[in-house]
């Protein structure tokens, strides 16, 4: 609002702004003083780069003037102002068919008498949305070996005032490029160029281009159409195809864009077995299953973009591999096999428990006898002396028995002996069980520890002595318990 200082003054806004082909309103009211002064006149000026141009005049005599190029484009709002007797204490304009040469400051100017001219200005923003679109580069996207990069969409945000901003929104690995150019009307043009390289996993992939102008949002997609070669793979073989199974078959399977035309089966190194039935994509082997039908397969799938091959290898064993159904008979190999697995764990355990048997035997001999086994025995009756002491012995009861008792058990009496064998000062009971060991035994090579004296030992001689005594030439006599138990 601009105000004299005599009270006049002209209302208008700073601001304005509108799109491109649309209509903005400039206000421009004149307020008057009391007592009023008179409007000669109200001229609309367009002022550019310092220059001031006529828009539109009204003159209470003259009448309403809008000259070009403004004529068809720019009107006074208020009716009376178009009067024969004009009222223009309100006259503002309606800019219609906006371009962007309007973009300007806008002068509203009044002539008055006696108190002169008064005038406000207003900013006219001019805006201009821009086309957007998105395309594929080309109809057609092919995937080829070498796996090179190619451009396969542009999003395009032509002839904005103000400039674009583009991102992209996709799953797809690859990179966008981006281009801007200032046009001469003011406006900016922003490409961007989505590069991936093409193969069967970009194919029906969402590619999604979002423009961003001002606080709009635009976005627009394209699902790609990659064609590329057949991927195959060759199903139907389990691994257990056995002698006499029946309904065997291999299929070709295959993802192909554009679909696989032609198929062809063949046999490496060989012709296909007779019995075998070709159906598009599928091997039919009539009958049982036979040696014949073992070897390589191989399928050839072709479409628009190229071949590509598939092979599987085919094993035919005699007996099934996997077992059958519950309620079946096991086949022979399967009780074979059961039969070496059994076999197999029964050594192990039978190992295992002759290797205890073992061991408790020499831990057993090793508590027995503590002497070496090539070392030779003295007996002499009831006790054993030093090798060499006595060239006899007493007569060996026939009932002699051999407790199986510890070492410790075994221990003798010691007595003084003056020309024969005599008991010990020591009492025994008769009915003892310690009265009953047989001997106690020392190793001709250790007989050195011992001093001129017998070692003798009482017992009462079990009636089965003789069975177990075996005589030696140089009169000694050795005990079967003691060497070989």
């Amino acid at each position: 609002v601009c105000v004299s200082g005599d009270g006049q003054s002209v209302q208008m806004d700073s601001i304005k702004s509108g799109f491109v082909g649309s209509q903005v309103e400039l206000r421009c009211i004149f307020v008057n003083s009391n007592p009023p002064v008179k409007i000669s006149q109200v001229t609309w000026q367009k002022f550019l780069n310092g220059t001031k141009q006529n828009v539109a005049i009204a003159n209470p005599s003259l009448g309403v003037s809008v000259l070009p190029p403004f004529k068809e484009r720019v009107t006074f709002k208020q009716a009376a102002v178009r009067h024969r007797t004009p009222s223009l204490e309100d006259t503002t304009i309606m800019f219609s068919n906006l371009r962007l040469s309007d973009e300007a400051a806008y002068i509203c100017e009044y002539t008055t008498f006696p108190a002169g001219n008064r005038e406000n200005m207003v900013n006219l923003t001019v805006f201009a949305r821009p086309l957007t679109r998105m395309t594929l580069t080309t109809p057609t996207i092919v995937a080829r070996p070498q796996k090179r990069k190619m451009t396969v969409a542009t999003c395009l945000s032509a002839n904005g005032k103000p400039q674009s901003v583009i991102k992209w929104d996709t799953r797809l690995k690859g990179e966008a490029t981006f281009q801007e150019t200032q046009n001469s009307n003011g406006t900016v043009t922003v490409r961007s160029n989505y590069v991936v390289v093409p193969s069967r996993e970009t194919h029906k992939q969402k590619l999604t281009c979002i423009v961003t102008y001002r606080n709009e949002r635009i976005t627009d997609s394209v699902v790609l159409n990659v064609q590329y070669e057949p991927e195959v793979k060759i199903e139907g073989f389990d691994g257990n195809w056995y002698l006499n199974r029946q309904d065997v078959s291999l299929t070709c399977n295959t993802d192909a864009n554009p679909p696989v035309t032609v198929y062809q089966w063949k046999l490496l190194n060989g012709s296909l077995p007779s019995t075998v039935e070709i159906r598009n994509n599928s091997l039919i082997f009539k009958g049982a299953v036979t040696y014949e039908l073992a070897g390589t397969y191989v399928c050839d799938a072709t479409n628009g973009i190229g071949t590509r091959t598939g092979l599987v290898e085919v094993n035919v064993t005699e007996f099934p591999n996997n077992p059958p159904p519950g309620g079946r008979e096991i086949p022979q190999e399967q009780h074979n096999a059961g039969a070496v697995i059994g076999g197999a764990v029964g050594g192990v355990v039978l190992l295992a428990a002759a290797a205890t048997l073992l061991f408790v035997f020499l831990r057993r001999r090793q508590r027995t006898f503590k002497g070496d086994y090539s070392t030779k025995k003295q007996v002499f009756g009831n006790g054993y002396s030093k090798a060499g002491g006595l060239p006899a012995h007493p007569p060996i009861p026939n009932n002699l028995q051999y407790p199986d008792d510890s070492d410790d058990e075994k221990k003798p009496a010691q007595i003084a002996v003056t020309g024969g064998f005599e008991a010990s000062e020591r009492d025994f009971d008769g009915d003892a069980e310690d009265l009953k060991r047989p001997y106690f035994t020392v190793d001709e090579g250790e007989s050195q520890d011992y001093d001129e004296r017998t070692l003798a030992f009482q017992y009462n001689p079990g009636p089965d002595i003789a069975d177990d005594m075996v005589s030696q030439t140089d009169g000694s006599v050795i005990s079967k318990k003691e060497w070989y138990v």
